[in-house]
């Protein structure tokens, strides 16, 4: 433990190097009163086109801005960045617990695990499809897992991964959180009246595993008015709004760009409900569906597909449907029109769901109970000594 008796966590996780969504559940945990958090986040991390450069704002908690390399690695730098400053933080740190939000399989992952001295390692898991990696990472992964204390995984099949993957201790669930002073309720949902044409809606990714061709032909089938609105961009788009002329749906169904985060929720309070119809391929099985907390937190009900962790997620706050079926979909839209009553009771379902289960602070909690255990555990059986990768 630190010298003031309280838990001694080292975060390591380059989804925080932003100052927004990535560091919301930092400053829960580091609120919490028995716990000592460092967090290490690229000095640069480059993502999607942007170059996001780590803030400098004061947290209340000390943020290391570390350079990495590779860092120009395309979508391999997630696995295959490392931190050549980290040898000499973790020694200076000593940390109880060294707290990872990456993959087991990625270099980072690996470096953490031999140079973590005393510390025990909890890892934080969203891979939900199980293959084998190529040479080395296949070795990493198996290395890695065989010495973590604990993990923390996004859903049950993330769970069933690693345990394919021969890790044999102990998981808890981790969600992700959602902003609330962001995403809230509409002070008055009063204009979501019975005669008015059901609003549904889609944020995300442009791109044909999200099924978005599905909401299209459910609604040119549908006997309703309902329209359709979509915020995102992607390589899916101009097909997309071919299929919209095709189908006869110009003026039902509207087509925008990608918004900060005040304007996504603005938008999402103008629905009735969210879609997100993610189809299963061989790469894609959804993982979370950050956006469907999202509108729950402004107390929009959500019709997700059966994909990945999508019925999870949603809960009692929407409905799930076949995946890459319109007819069912298409059903459902019209019961929806006709059943504004029921729109209502899941609208209150959503916002509920949310606050038991997709706040920071229960975030903040997940990590703190399962970093206090990994210590409390490592403690017992008392220090590892450092073991070496076997590649073959």
């Amino acid at each position: 433990m630190s010298s003031r008796g309280r838990l001694r966590i080292v975060s390591i996780a380059h989804p925080a190097t932003s100052s927004e969504a990535g560091r919301l559940r930092y400053r829960h945990l580091a609120s919490r009163p028995d716990v000592e958090l460092h967090l290490v986040v690229p000095e640069v991390w480059k993502e999607f086109g942007r170059t996001i450069t780590a803030a400098h704002s004061n947290e209340g908690f000390p943020i290391h801005r570390l350079p990495i390399r590779l860092p120009d690695a395309g979508p391999m730098k997630w696995y295959l960045h490392f931190y050549p400053a980290l040898r000499r933080l973790l020694r200076e740190l000593d940390p109880d617990v060294i707290h990872l939000w990456e993959e087991p399989w990625s270099i980072v992952a690996l470096q953490a695990q031999m140079l973590r001295g005393r510390a025990a390692l909890v890892l934080e898991v969203d891979q939900n499809i199980l293959k084998r990696l190529p040479p080395p990472f296949e070795a990493i992964r198996k290395f890695v897992l065989g010495r973590t204390a604990h993990i923390l995984s996004r859903s049950p099949d993330a769970a069933e991964v690693v345990r394919a993957c021969g890790y044999t201790g102990p998981v808890t669930p981790i969600g992700y959180g959602v902003d609330l002073a962001t995403f809230m309720p509409a002070d008055d949902r009063s204009n979501a009246t019975a005669g008015s044409p059901l609003r549904l809606g889609y944020v995300g990714r442009l791109v044909v595993e999200k099924g978005l061709d599905d909401a299209l032909e459910a609604l040119a089938r549908s006997k309703s008015a309902a329209t359709l609105s979509i915020m995102g961009e992607g390589p899916h788009e101009p097909h997309l709004r071919r299929r919209v002329a095709e189908l006869g749906l110009v003026g039902r169904v509207t087509i925008q760009g990608w918004a900060a985060p005040a304007a996504v929720a603005a938008f999402l309070r103008g629905l009735d409900a969210l879609l997100l119809l993610t189809r299963t391929t061989d790469a894609v099985r959804e993982q979370f569906g950050r956006v469907i907390i999202e509108a729950q937190a402004c107390a929009i009900p959500v019709i997700g597909s059966t994909c990945g962790a999508i019925p999870d997620v949603v809960g009692d706050g929407g409905w799930i449907v076949p995946e890459q079926d319109p007819g069912s979909l298409c059903r459902l839209i019209d019961e929806l029109s006709g059943r504004r009553a029921e729109l209502a009771v899941r609208s209150e379902a959503a916002r509920a769901n949310v606050l038991r289960r997709f706040t920071y602070e229960a975030v903040a909690a997940a990590i703190e109970t399962a970093c206090r255990a990994a210590h409390q555990s490592r403690a017992a059986s008392g220090l590892a000594r450092p073991q070496r990768l076997q590649t073959n």
